[in-house]
């Protein structure tokens, strides 16, 4: 879920710097839209199926929460560790949009149009894979749409807040050059907001999609899929709009 720094292949923390003006090759779009598809599936089923383990060893909804939360922190800032240097480590339609919308908007580094193309639906179909992946671990159906309802207009602001926290943090962490911090900041995040938001913090269109495959604990109803993406689309649209005016670029001084 983090953005990526270059228009070249991203430099893993504390890996030498390329001499300014040289140009590294970027990393083949094969390799990073599989990094999407991988990390994207692997982070659903680490939500899904400890969200299937917190409900067969208790009943208490508050531990249940709190297991999952844990699972998904650690979960998170692995993937992001090992899959960063490869493709930036978004596993997230609105980090990508928001990156590939910043990168023409402004110019600079970031996702081409070619990489958003690739990265979006690689994204959704992980997210997917790893509900499925996750129900088949557990011995569940492999695909039952989810019975959970969550379409309260509270559980959409809850959205709205999550999304735009984590586009803030992603884009602030880019804009001052401390994307390395991002492993631990974006998990530590995710942890945080499964508690503060009222949504438990989905905060990403092709998540909130996988898990409308799963009658499990971390499901949500197909129903109520759309209004979370339009929620999380305006939480995106939110955060960068936060961004622009937090970490507003400065201006050379003329001379007198």
């Amino acid at each position: 879920m983090t953005a990526t720094e270059p228009t070249a292949e991203p430099i893993p923390a504390g890996a030498p710097q390329p001499t300014p003006g040289a140009t590294s090759p970027r990393t083949p779009l094969v390799a990073s839209a599989a990094a999407e598809l991988v990390g994207t599936a692997a982070l659903v089923a680490v939500v899904v199926g400890s969200g299937i383990q917190a409900t067969d060893l208790t009943q208490d909804v508050g531990l249940q929460l709190l297991a999952n939360s844990i699972a998904t922190v650690f979960g998170l800032g692995v993937l992001i560790t090992l899959l960063g240097p490869v493709s930036g480590a978004h596993f997230n339609p609105a980090v990508t949009l928001a990156e590939w919308w910043t990168t023409h908007r402004e110019g600079g580094s970031g996702v081409t149009t070619r990489e958003t193309a690739a990265y979006v639906p690689a994204q959704i179909v992980g997210a997917v894979a790893g509900a499925i992946l996750a129900d088949a671990m557990f011995g569940e159906p492999l695909v039952r749409w989810s019975t959970h309802d969550r379409s309260a207009g509270n559980l959409l602001l809850g959205e709205v807040v999550a999304t735009a926290g984590l586009i803030l943090l992603i884009f602030g962490l880019a804009r001052t050059d401390r994307l390395r911090f991002a492993p631990v900041a974006v998990a530590s995040y995710i942890g945080a907001a499964y508690w503060f938001t009222s949504s438990t913090s989905f905060a990403n269109p092709a998540v909130t999609i996988g898990r409308a495959f799963t009658d499990t604990f971390a499901g949500i109803a197909p129903a109520s899929v759309p209004a979370f993406i339009g929620a999380q689309s305006a939480g995106a649209v939110v955060g960068l709009a936060l961004v622009s005016v937090i970490f507003m670029r400065g201006t050379a001084e003329r001379p007198a």
